[in-house]
């Protein structure tokens, strides 16, 4: 089965391009995308991912404003076998630059959500370490991730009306990543398992001239099972950036994290990052949430919309909710995404705090799977 790539020099086994080097069924490429302005006054997230043993691509863009309802548009199709067709229905990512510049279409539709947007970098792309997780002696995560932080363009259109996403406002991230994750419908047979907790925390920030990045993945009791820090310079435009990679990125020894809950609920009411270096200086950013987003309008944890999930050879959905409306302890609402401000206590940044934490924690006083949740 060959398609277009097969005619690059880029092959990594015997096989096309098409046949992943692995038969688990949860193997997955995913492309992602967030924006949002530094005032915290929208913030939009995108995302599209072809899983080549479950036969699906799908894609999600969802949107919200303060004191507005979440808008989210889902779309899901049978996958096709050529990689560069990223189109399912009215929803469109174009590569106009690899590593530089991206186009967003979503085309009118019943759901009454549009967008027009263009992603253009200002740093190089940023590999994140290999981030390996095991259930038992099972592999459940094998996957590796590149960042890109940039501006966007364009406009957004919802039921509750239209905004334009002005270039020198709207900061961005670009995240592709790709391997073996947890997708799709629940497995079923076999042993049962009892479930572990984790926690994720995912803090892309942008400063005045560079840019900071930390990934946490920690288990039930808090212990490290990825901890990672990087700094990067910040471009004035995506002409600056020297190539697809600069090699100017420097990786900490160490991160470390401290957050502060809402009471009653997961959900990160302030935090802070330690960024170590290698010589044991210890940089401390804090952070202070201000719009908050639920990942389930991206398909993340979806009852019904969830990635990787079989709906037929062609559809398309779309609901709005208030995130503040939510009952923040079931399943599919932990995970989520807030701007935040940022500040080192010298210079000041803006940037989001990704987390999810289910199941035991101890760090955070939970013991609970979903503390009480249905679901």
């Amino acid at each position: 089965m060959l398609n277009k790539l097969d005619d690059f020099p880029i092959h990594q086994t015997p096989e096309p391009i098409a046949h992943p080097a692995t038969s688990d069924r949860n193997v997955y490429d995913r492309t992602w995308f967030n924006g949002y302005a530094a005032d915290g006054s929208y913030y939009f997230g995108i995302g599209m991912a072809i899983y080549p043993h479950r036969g699906i691509l799908d894609c999600a863009f969802s949107t919200v404003r303060p004191g507005e309802r979440q808008h989210c548009f889902y779309g899901s199709r049978r996958a096709p076998m050529e990689r560069t067709d990223m189109q399912v229905g009215p929803f469109r990512i174009e590569v106009i630059e690899p590593m530089k510049r991206a186009r967003i279409v979503l085309e009118d539709n019943d759901s009454g959500i549009a967008c027009c947007l263009t992603f253009s970098a200002r740093t190089a792309a940023i590999q994140e370490a290999r981030q390996t997780l095991w259930t038992g002696a099972r592999r459940t995560m094998d996957a590796t991730r590149f960042d890109q932080f940039g501006r966007w363009s364009g406009w957004v259109k919802t039921p509750d009306g239209e905004f334009k996403v002005d270039e020198t406002l709207c900061h961005g991230v670009k995240d592709r990543s790709w391997g073996v994750r947890g997708v799709g419908e629940r497995e079923s047979g076999g042993a049962p398992r009892t479930p572990g907790g984790i926690c994720f925390l995912w803090a892309p920030l942008f400063w005045e001239d560079h840019i900071t990045h930390a990934i946490f993945f920690d288990g039930q009791e808090g212990e490290a099972l990825v901890r990672e820090g990087i700094v990067a310079p910040l471009y004035a435009s995506e002409a600056e950036v020297p190539g697809v990679e600069d090699g100017k990125d420097r990786r900490m020894a160490t991160a470390r994290h401290r957050v502060k809950y809402v009471p009653g609920t997961r959900l990160a009411s302030s935090a802070e990052i330690d960024l170590v270096d290698i010589d044991g200086t210890v940089r401390t950013i804090q952070l202070e949430p201000i719009l908050k987003f639920q990942m389930k309008g991206l398909g993340y944890g979806h009852p019904e919309w969830g990635q990787g999930m079989w709906k037929g050879e062609f559809a398309t959905g779309h609901e709005s909710f208030d995130p503040h409306q939510l009952n923040p302890l079931e399943p599919w609402h932990l995970h989520t995404q807030q701007v935040v401000r940022a500040s080192d206590g010298i210079r000041t940044g803006i940037g989001v705090l990704e987390q999810i934490v289910a199941g035991p924690y101890a760090p955070g006083g939970f013991t609970e799977f979903f503390d009480g949740a249905k679901g």
